[in-house]
């Protein structure tokens, strides 16, 4: 998609990325011991805490990755929601106070407190390592998505502004001013998509929502047995064809301007309906719609067919409440797309065709996932959904970058009220999700190339001010949550392996300069990866993430806290069986197969979430291990 920059957009960013390092150079220079870089020195305050909490967890998938996910795939985007804010009950309940008690700096420094063991410092610094790269990916991609709009640039250059920016916050200021960037963003990003959600409501919906919104056409044609297509406007030339699954299309040619049409049946006749398409030459991935590209006339799609309100059509409600947006939607129709890829001569191809969907498939499990028998659901599609589930109800718990949120503040009380104040508002921004993401849906927004842009754009429509200030939020907020990883990155490296695993003796500021050159290191490393997973839903990279550490540390941390028996070299294999396990099946999964230019069907393994074979691997190992070392028990003190 072509989009139009805004100099109101620009300013904002500049703006926004300037109070950001402003922050940074305020706080740099009351950064001098290793507490005060990777903790803070434990004196934030739980309030401020509790939003940074919030500021940080609310990352490009919660906002990019959850509007878009809602918007192609409605209630099944929303279970992201669901399952991101069903983790915090485990971190409240179970984690946050004992953990505070436990812990210094790192995760490594909570789950090595009772056996000061080489190998649990190794592993879990390792563990802290690859979780939060895997959580990195989807920040960058995401950063990438937005300067596009913003600013006009390409995806790489947004990945390379905001692996910049943030190794600058890192290495100057660490904790504290991560901190304070995560509490801005956090409260900026709940307050305007509060008022996007108002908008939202107020402008109700509409069979025709923005002056984007192109009624598609519709043709009728013959076919026969051999795919040979005659349409019955003589002004169109059949130009190929092409088959995708079970769907052909036809390339049409009128004026010299080519189309893309699915070809259907409907009431008995057979009909081409219009589908918009991409082609990869050798100019770059470009979206047409029979106009040339010099024209800059380009679909963004996504809209209602039929709006029914007490069992009448109507063309508009006019404002509406939260409820009743839901309801009316549930008997409405709506106008989706869906994605088919297949060669055209040279070229790739790929096309987006229509798919009439009623409001309550919409708001019903399905659309993504297939879990009936009757939406064509296999054992391994209901494994991929449980795996899934799994893996957000239980990483939060196990996130690196949250866990160290814990030794900022003063003690475990206060670690306590800051969780509570997180969920507070993490659930609140949640639902607000939803009606971002369904109004998204039928806005005419959508950008079929970047599922991602879903909520910024629905934000354009509405006014470009409006654009331009949830734009800069959303970039504010990949800088809050990635500056937060990169913190927890090189705490893991230089605090973790080196200080404590190596034992380089290191004086106070030494920890602090190994600290910064290590988030410089990370920093690089992520810009590379950004740039290499452009194009992925970031909600479903971050839920690979979550599966990672629910499979690595979290059964770790469960039973360092609640079972006596646990050794440090259970600990230790656990960690690792959860990682290579995890990992493995990620790797060697459909999405992953997609990724690498194969069939994803031809994967080795049929589960893109590895959460259902890999947390169990890791408990039972464990478990195992645990009790073929208990000797290693008998001079631990268990009562820290």
């Amino acid at each position: 998609m072509i989009y139009e920059v805004s100099n109101l957009a620009i300013f904002i960013f500049i703006f926004i990325v300037g109070v950001v390092l402003g922050l940074s150079f305020y706080f740099a220079r009351k950064t001098k011991s290793a507490a005060s870089y990777y903790a803070a020195g434990g004196n934030i305050h739980w309030g401020v805490n509790g939003i940074a909490f919030a500021g940080d967890y609310l990352s490009a998938a919660s906002f990019l990755g959850i509007c878009g996910m809602i918007a192609f795939s409605g209630y099944d985007g929303f279970l992201y929601s669901i399952g991101y804010l069903a983790g915090w009950v485990v971190a409240l309940f179970l984690v946050a106070e004992p953990l505070r008690k436990l812990g210094k700096y790192t995760f490594t420094d909570a789950l090595d407190s009772r056996f000061n063991s080489k190998s649990i410092k190794l592993t879990a610094a390792i563990s802290t390592l690859i979780v939060s790269v895997f959580y990195l990916i989807p920040q960058m991609v995401g950063a990438g998505d937005l300067v596009v709009p913003l600013l006009g640039l390409p995806h790489w250059i947004g990945v390379v502004i905001v692996g910049s920016i943030v190794i600058f916050i890192v290495a100057t200021a660490g904790m504290t001013s991560t901190t304070y960037v995560q509490f801005i963003k956090g409260a900026l990003l709940v307050v305007f998509s509060s008022i996007l959600t108002f908008y939202i409501l107020q402008n109700g919906l509409s069979l025709k929502p923005t002056e984007s919104y192109h009624q598609f056409t519709e043709l009728n044609a013959v076919v026969s047995s051999d795919t040979v297509v005659s349409v019955e406007d003589a002004d169109y030339t059949v130009k190929a064809t092409a088959v995708a699954g079970k769907n052909l299309f036809v390339r049409l040619e009128k004026d010299g301007a080519d189309r893309w049409f699915k070809l259907s049946r409907k009431d008995d006749q057979t009909t081409l309906s219009e589908a918009l398409s991409t082609t990869d030459k050798a100019d770059g991935t470009k979206l047409f719609n029979g106009a040339t590209q010099a024209e800059r006339k380009f679909y963004q799609v996504g809209h209602l067919s039929k709006i029914i309100v007490d069992g009448k059509e109507v063309d508009k409600t006019g404002p509406v409440g939260p409820f009743e947006f839901i309801k009316i939607l549930e008997n409405s129709e709506v106008i989706r797309f869906s994605k088919a890829s297949f060669s055209d001569g040279s070229d790739k191809v790929t096309v987006w065709y229509q798919q009439p969907t009623t409001g309550k498939d919409i708001m019903k499990p399905g659309l993504k996932y297939k879990l009936s028998k009757k939406a064509g659901a296999t054992f391994w599609d209901k494994m991929n959904f449980l795996s899934l589930m799994l893996a957000l109800f239980l990483g939060t718990s196990a996130l690196p970058h949250i866990l160290i949120r814990y030794y900022t503040v003063p003690s475990q009380r206060a670690a306590r009220k800051s969780t509570i104040v997180a969920i507070a508002a993490i659930g609140f921004f949640y639902i607000l999700t939803l009606y971002m993401g369904l109004g998204s849906m039928i806005g005419g927004v959508l950008d079929m190339e970047s599922s991602n842009m879903s909520g910024p754009l629905l934000a354009k429509s509405i006014g470009v001010g409006l654009f331009s200030i949830i734009s800069a939020i959303a970039f504010a907020t990949v800088l809050g949550t990635v500056s937060g990883l990169i913190v927890a990155s090189s705490g893991a490296i230089a605090h973790d392996f080196i200080d404590k695993y190596l034992q380089v003796e290191m004086s106070d500021k030494g920890k602090v300069k190994a600290g910064k050159l290590a988030a410089f290191g990370v920093g690089i490393f992520a810009i590379i990866l950004g740039i290499l997973f452009k194009g992925m839903n970031v909600s479903f990279l971050v839920g690979l993430a979550f599966a990672v550490a629910a499979s690595a540390n979290l059964p770790a941390i469960l039973f360092l806290l609640f079972w006596k028996k646990t050794t440090a070299k259970g600990i230790a294999w656990s960690i690792v069986v959860g990682i290579v396990s995890s990992i493995g099946i990620i790797l060697f999964s459909p999405s992953m197969y997609e990724k690498y230019g194969l069939i994803p069907k031809d994967a080795p393994i049929p589960l893109d979430n590895p959460g259902v074979i890999s947390i169990p691997l890791a408990v039972i190992t464990l478990v195992i291990v645990s009790l073929l070392t208990q000797k290693d028990n008998s001079t631990k003190d268990f009562t820290k």
